[in-house]
């Protein structure tokens, strides 16, 4: 199956992306997008420091920000616009109010087990837009078991898209991650890729290489392999959205659709 054209105008843009262009250009460019997009930079290094725009888009803090005492803290894993929540029911989720689709579909082949285990339990979509910090961080301690990388598009994930198009997180190409937490409940977090989104890295999958020529789902899985809270796992090289799907009972979230969120902010309990 040939590449969609949204996967070649992504693939382009990558590249361009990672590109070190000579030192007045590379400024030009970096500088031009803070402005444009308005970036925040009072946690990062200066615009020129960075030898690439992709290298600008995955920046690390200079100063990590400090994680909640509270150990029962559900965290923001990071910078973004929460876009819908809510409970997951008959096996459905919401991509924003009023476009339900079917978590069997977005999970694949893999994961099927998991559709049950998430039934009746919440769902929280979190948007990170180009403006934001694109790294993704653990919102609690969990036990990686699995990983895929299923293959797909590279739609735009903005409003528009959200509202019009059907089954928007099923198109795209993803990459989902089953876990369980210290009570052995199922959690999973989804990565979604997006137009323009040159990777989807995962720091502890190497073999993970999205927008590349693979056109069929990868499966990985994980003996007693635990990520901490809080802790670093990948970023989007541009921005995009991660979905994340809690066993009934396993968290209290206090969350409002279209709440502005960052990184180590509580957004609940977990319970």
């Amino acid at each position: 199956m040939a590449k969609h054209f949204t996967s070649i105008i992504s693939s382009a843009f990558g590249k361009f992306a990672s590109k070190a262009f000579p030192s007045p250009i590379q400024h030009f460019i970096n500088n031009g997008y803070v402005k444009l997009m308005g970036l925040d930079m009072s946690e990062f290094k200066e615009p020129s420091a960075y030898p690439t725009l992709n290298k600008l888009f995955t920046r690390a803090f200079e100063t990590p920000r400090a994680l909640p005492e509270d150990k029962d803290a559900l965290i923001s894993g990071v910078d973004a616009l929460i876009t819908d929540a809510g409970m997951i029911k008959e096996g459905k989720a919401y991509q924003i109010k009023g476009m339900s689709y079917s978590i069997d579909k977005l999970f694949g082949t893999y994961h099927q087990d998991a559709v049950s285990k998430v039934e009746g339990g919440e769902f929280i979509n979190f948007y990170l837009s180009p403006k934001d910090y694109h790294r993704y961080h653990m919102p609690m301690r969990l036990k990686v078991k699995s990983l895929t990388h299923i293959p797909g598009k590279h739609y735009p994930v903005n409003f528009p898209l959200l509202r019009h198009k059907v089954d928007l997180f099923i198109e795209n190409e993803r990459v989902i991650i089953e876990c369980e937490d210290e009570k052995g409940r199922t959690q999973v977090l989804v990565l979604v890729a997006a137009l323009n989104v040159g990777q989807m890295v995962v720091t502890f999958e190497e073999k993970v290489r999205t927008n590349s020529e693979i056109r069929e789902p990868v499966h990985y899985e994980y003996e007693d392999f635990w990520v901490e809270r809080g802790e670093f796992y990948g970023w989007f090289e541009m921005g995009s959205t991660i979905l994340t799907f809690s066993e009934k009972g396993s968290i209290f979230p206090e969350v409002a659709i279209n709440q502005k969120v960052k990184f180590t902010d509580i957004l609940g309990k977990v319970l």
